[in-house]
């Protein structure tokens, strides 16, 4: 591949990683119009949706994903845990570490939060045509299957 093509290709992947980063915020930014419903802070709600989804998590582990300090997120988890969406739970392999599990409040909580935002994306995907919901599920399969980086 000449010098000229590998650049203009590099520089067809960049536009394209800039226009799905953006067209991924505005989606995020619609879905989570409604968050408020849920009666928690946006950090609060992401680590309740990692415990959730994700399964039980130590401190360190949650503050490593969620790109803060353990200070920050021992707060976080205090507040989840007087609220009733997360208790801390021995590690039974370790009995010196606390996993943080979502309890069965966390996860309806957050069940309800999901199933807003998924009908707020879908009132949206309700005025496309047949062959834009086409093209939408082979570009979904597409992202599906990029590789993932490890958290």
């Amino acid at each position: 591949m000449s010098e000229r093509r590998q650049s203009a290709s590099s520089a067809d992947i960049a536009t394209l990683a800039r226009r799905l980063h953006s067209v991924a915020i505005r989606l995020l930014r619609r879905a989570r119009r409604d968050d408020s419903a849920m009666g928690l802070p946006p950090g609060q709600a992401s680590v309740l949706s990692v415990l959730v989804f994700g399964g039980p998590r130590t401190l360190s582990e949650l503050a490593r994903i969620e790109q803060v300090r353990a200070p920050t997120m021992s707060r976080m988890i205090d507040a989840l845990q007087r609220a009733g969406q997360v208790r801390r739970e021995q590690d039974a392999a370790d009995r010196r570490k606390l996993r943080i599990v979502a309890t069965a409040a966390g996860t309806q909580l957050l069940r309800r939060g999901r199933d807003r935002r998924e009908a707020v994306l879908a009132q949206s995907l309700a005025g496309l045509d047949r062959g834009q919901r086409a093209l939408l599920q082979a570009a979904l399969e597409v992202l599906e299957n990029l590789p993932q980086r490890e958290e």
